[in-house]
């Protein structure tokens, strides 16, 4: 049996790792647009809300046309069309043309995670299938972790619009080698009979139809309500940390770092996340191995996450250390990846591949709205405190919703859970 399935999920991953790098550029360049440009906390906010809702529309325009059209073309439309709007950053003069261009960023960077569980579920059996979403999950801290490292050398040496310039050029290497090596498993000459059985080989997923599912006829089924509910709880603390921790180094922890300082702090909290994406993936499907059924395997690795969120609210404590800080940053969003590896998942568990591009999407579409939101209030309570003279306070604020989120999510996910996990569609 061949391993082609792997080769899948490299390509995924590496797709993942610039989708988050083009993302996290702005995030690197806070401090430095709001010296040069003027662009405040809330001027900030309005730049990443229109990122986000733009993300969330795209997420559900992603989903469906994904499964409409099939992963292949639908992947390489959204990897094109994102490499151009980062690209486009570059001729941004202040908050309007940031706007414009974070919005044409998020529509198009939509497609990504839509895809990529869609080909997770074409290629991998249930038993594999959160590993193989932790591992091209993982590529969200692989582009954080470069974001940081390369940004600062770019921008002292050619400035900072041939940093949006650089990284956004990376998608379009991508998208040759995936137009070269992806298909289905059954149009891949490359794949043998037996990785082909072997990635057919649930019982439950061997005589699905092939039909395109309503969105009306999804959103009747409880388990797209969690999933939307679930993502909408915690992919909003996500955006955060993205968005906001290289700001909160720079006031709170740095005592005045600049953009050039930022590398090694956020190297290693992104770093862990990777850590923490494989390892969550890894965690549930040990406990599917040991007999567990896949949903409760979900379950129990989620509630351990959720836990290990918690810590964040003591990274404002001056007692512990400006590393001490970092490195509960660096365990919660750790457990958000691992958190995340599993989420996902559940989509893939307990619909047909037919519906999981949509499903996905509808998530998707939860978390971005709700990191929105969470960035209209972090840019109000950060602006209001920072006028203060204690911005610290806000981030304590901040940190304390981070902790309780994830937890939240999973009581409600525990509670109203469906007697039968799995949906049987038409």
């Amino acid at each position: 049996m061949t391993n082609y399935r792997w080769t899948v999920c490299a390509l995924i991953f590496f797709a993942t790792t610039i989708n988050y790098l083009d993302r996290q550029v702005i995030g690197i360049l806070k401090p430095l647009l709001e010296s040069d440009l003027g662009i405040g906390e809330k001027a900030y906010s309005h730049i990443i809300m229109a990122f986000q809702i733009c993300y969330g529309v795209g997420m559900v325009i992603a989903g469906r046309l994904i499964d409409k059209f099939g992963t292949k073309i639908g992947y390489f439309t959204a990897v094109l069309l994102w490499s151009i709007a980062a690209m486009g950053h570059a001729l941004a003069k202040g908050t309007l043309g940031f706007g414009f261009w974070r919005g044409f960023l998020g529509v198009s960077e939509a497609g990504n995670f839509p895809a990529s569980i869609k080909a997770i579920a074409e290629w991998f059996p249930k038993k594999e299938r959160a590993l193989a979403t932790g591992i091209f999950n993982s590529g969200t801290n692989v582009g954080a972790i470069v974001a940081p490292l390369a940004i600062p050398a770019i921008v002292a040496t050619w400035g900072w619009q041939m940093a949006f310039i650089l990284t956004g050029a990376t998608g379009f290497i991508w998208l040759i080698f995936w137009f070269i090596l992806y298909e289905v498993p059954e149009k891949q000459k490359r794949v043998s009979s037996a990785e082909i059985a072997y990635i057919n080989s649930d019982v439950e997923e061997q005589n699905e139809t092939k039909e395109k599912v309503a969105w009306s006829k999804l959103l009747k089924y409880r388990q797209t309500w969690l999933f939307f509910i679930g993502k909408g709880l915690t992919d909003p603390i996500w955006w955060f940390y993205l968005f906001w921790i290289p700001g909160w180094l720079a006031t709170v922890r740095g005592t005045g770092l600049d953009v050039k300082a930022f590398g090694l702090p956020l190297a290693f909290i992104y770093t862990m996340t990777t850590v923490g994406s494989i390892g969550g993936g890894w965690v549930s499907g040990f406990m599917i191995k040991k007999g567990m059924t896949p949903f409760r395997a979900r379950r129990v690795s989620m509630l351990i996450f959720a836990a290990l969120v918690v810590p964040i609210v003591f990274a404002s404590s001056p007692s512990i250390g400006n590393w001490g800080a970092v490195s509960l940053i660096a365990l919660a969003a750790a457990s958000h990846q691992a958190w995340s590896a599993n989420i996902f998942t559940t989509v893939s568990d307990a619909f047909p591949k037919k519906a999981v591009s949509s499903v996905t999407g509808i998530g998707g579409m939860a978390g971005a709205l709700g990191g929105a939101f969470i960035s209209y209030i972090a840019g109000g309570i950060l602006e209001h405190f920072k006028k203060l003279g204690t911005i610290e306070t806000g981030y304590v604020v901040m940190f304390t919703i981070a902790a309780s989120a994830y937890l939240v999510a999973w009581i409600i996910m525990f509670v109203f859970r469906p007697k039968n996990p799995r949906v049987e569609l038409d």
